[in-house]
């Protein structure tokens, strides 16, 4: 059974920071990409970062300089460090790994107040 679980949202203040952990089981972590998605009310969702099986990052627009996502295969753990949030950042995180099947986590909220 393939499990990813977010944890780490919360509400913040604007220029404030939060990381966000995604813990997976059930496939060989290693080999796999990894993704941050995120969506707001009414919004498309949106892919934030993306970090390859060999440690190859990639950014929204919106979030380069802000956004750092990294891992650690021993945990089989990827994470997300958010840093200067603002409003707009405000959304529901997902975490996403796509092998023989696309599978998303349950998601966690991330809110950031003015």
């Amino acid at each position: 059974q393939v499990q990813l679980v977010e944890s780490g949202g919360g509400l913040v203040q604007a220029g404030g920071s939060l990381r966000l952990s995604c813990a997976v089981s059930g496939i060989i972590f290693k080999v796999n990409d990894m993704h941050w998605y995120r969506q707001a009310p009414g919004k498309q969702r949106e892919l934030v970062a993306s970090i390859t099986s060999g440690g190859r990052e990639n950014y929204g627009d919106s979030v380069k300089g802000r956004f750092t996502i990294s891992r650690d295969n021993d945990k089989n753990t990827v994470y997300l460090q958010m840093n200067s949030l603002q409003p707009e950042d405000t959304a529901v995180y997902y975490c996403h790994v796509r092998t023989w099947r696309q599978y998303w986590g349950q998601g966690t909220q991330v809110t950031v107040s003015s």
